[in-house]
């Protein structure tokens, strides 16, 4: 091998090391969650225990009437990673909603990030939808958040969550799609977008190594490399978490695919 083509093959090897080093690292990290201690996480401790009382009452008299889990979180922090991400992530940790249903609803609120974000389960994406969530967050909940007032805020959101979930959502559908901003929400899309663009680079990159005349004599195949244990498992679809529990309530076995709503204040 000449010295300019072992140069070459050395950089290459090195990008490919990096960007598969980096993917892994991405892959493995994984985030911290609060324990499911009831229908009212507070974890942020921006709730009275008055008002975290009233709010249980409310999700568990709409379990009793729907059978679906809607759960209140407050978040210290998004662990670096986006709202998005954190809420798909806890709602399968969590396994909120009933197994055969997926009817699962969470509120997530991170106070120190400034974002909330309503999180559906796969069951209700049809009648809680992205819209629906949008238009809950943009005028229940973030304009009271931006005065300070988080009991007020999640308390409506809640309110009208449950109001589309028990009442009409037909009506609520129509008013959602009055908006003149209505439009989809494209950052689950990008964000999978750039994730999937990644990981067929890191192929790309393995296919054009193992392409090349040395590489094969090296390895004594004309196929290509295959890295072993590159069955990669991202934590966002392998957490399991009906276990957790606490007060009586624990998630019914539920699971989420990012359908909702995101918002900042």
């Amino acid at each position: 091998m000449t010295g300019a083509r072992f140069s070459e093959y050395t950089r290459a090897c090195a990008v490919l090391v990096a960007f598969v080093s980096f993917f892994i690292a991405s892959a493995a990290r994984a985030l911290e969650f609060p324990a499911l201690a009831g229908r009212v996480v507070d974890e942020a401790n921006v709730l009275d225990a008055a008002t975290r009382a009233a709010l249980t009452d409310k999700l568990a008299a709409l379990e009793a009437k729907t059978t679906d889990q809607l759960v209140v979180v407050t978040l210290k922090s998004l662990q670096g990673t986006s709202i998005e991400d954190f809420g798909v992530q806890l709602g399968r940790h969590w396994q909120i909603g009933q197994k055969d249903k997926n009817n699962g609803v969470l509120l997530i609120v991170a106070p120190s990030e400034r974002k909330v974000r309503i999180e559906v389960g796969y069951g209700l994406e049809g009648t809680l939808t992205d819209a629906i969530s949008r238009l809950i967050i943009e005028n229940a909940i973030t304009p009271r958040f931006r005065a300070n007032d988080f009991a007020g805020g999640i308390n409506r959101g809640v309110d009208d969550i449950i109001s589309v979930l028990t009442g009409d959502a037909e009506e609520w559908k129509a008013r959602a799609a009055k908006r003149p901003d209505a439009a989809p929400d494209w950052g689950p899309v990008l964000t999978w977008i750039l994730v999937i663009a990644l990981i067929l680079f890191i192929f790309f990159m393995i296919g054009g190594a193992a392409s090349t005349p040395q590489s094969r004599r090296r390895s004594g195949s004309s196929g290509p490399w295959i890295i072993p244990g590159s069955s990669w498992s991202s934590g966002s679809g392998g957490f399991s978490g009906g276990g957790f529990s606490g007060g009586g309530f624990s998630g019914g076995g539920g699971s989420f695919g990012g359908g909702g709503s995101s918002g900042s204040w």
